[in-house]
């Protein structure tokens, strides 16, 4: 059994939307290939659609999905842009959610979404010139500030989640995804310095972000930089354990 969902604005697109499962075997770009699949496929009017196809869950979160105990993934990603988005966050528009049931378990999800256009994520700031990524830093704090004083808080904040691009005029610009994982509600100091724990950077960079995100909530400086520096040890020493890291650290 197939149920799907279609925002309103998206209506037009039905026929080329209830296709989607069956054309991500052989068409369009993959953006990630995994336990979930992502792929980039265009809509008959041009329109580039993200769709992600998200795996049948394991047996104990098959039983807690389809008893309604907990919404499932693909329907939280459908339903919170909406949410950010009326608060000025940016965040790719969504289209539609397709769940595929087999006797009455979910099986495989899909959520689609506008694809977003810019070009950057997080991860290659790893290498960019001072004179960049200082700037980048700051404006960042800002939006990450905005978002968590409008009471969301993304709890999946790593690198790639993160889209960004430079205006001419020199404006940054950013765009969450992956958001299926949200906080919504109060995001307390000690929430909202340790959720940019898991980027990539230099001391100075997160120095700079620490500063900037405390002086957009009007919170204590060096309280931010030393939560938001435990919180990174504690992070990346954990995952040194189990995985290589292929830059250097500075904690």
């Amino acid at each position: 059994m197939q149920k799907i969902e279609i925002s309103p604005k998206y209506s037009y697109l039905r026929t080329f939307i209830e296709s989607l499962p069956a054309r991500m075997a052989d068409e369009g770009e993959t953006i990630h290939k995994g336990r979930n699949l992502i792929k980039v496929l265009t809509a008959p009017d041009g329109l580039r659609l993200n769709v992600k196809r998200y795996h049948t869950p394991r047996l104990f979160n098959t039983i807690v999905y389809s008893t309604g105990l907990r919404t499932p993934k693909g329907r939280r990603a459908f339903d919170y842009p909406q949410r950010l988005l009326s608060h000025g966050i940016e965040t790719p528009e969504a289209v539609a959610y397709i769940e595929e049931r087999h006797m009455g378990l979910l099986a495989e999800s899909y959520f689609i979404s506008i694809q977003c256009p810019y070009p950057n994520r997080f991860y290659e700031i790893i290498d960019d010139p001072e004179e960049l990524y200082i700037p980048l830093a700051k404006a960042f704090a800002r939006f990450t500030a905005r978002m968590h004083e409008a009471r969301m808080m993304h709890c999946d904040y790593s690198p790639g989640n993160i889209l960004w691009q430079r205006s001419d005029d020199g404006t940054f610009h950013f765009s969450v995804v992956d958001i299926n994982r949200m906080h919504f509600g109060n995001v307390t100091l000690e929430m909202g310095c340790a959720n940019f724990a898991r980027l990539w950077g230099t001391r100075l960079f997160f120095d700079t972000i620490a500063e900037a995100y405390a002086e957009a909530r009007n919170l204590d400086a060096e309280a931010c930089r030393q939560t938001l520096m435990q919180a990174r040890r504690k992070f990346w020493t954990k995952y040194a354990k189990h995985h290589n890291i292929s830059f250097k650290l500075e904690l």
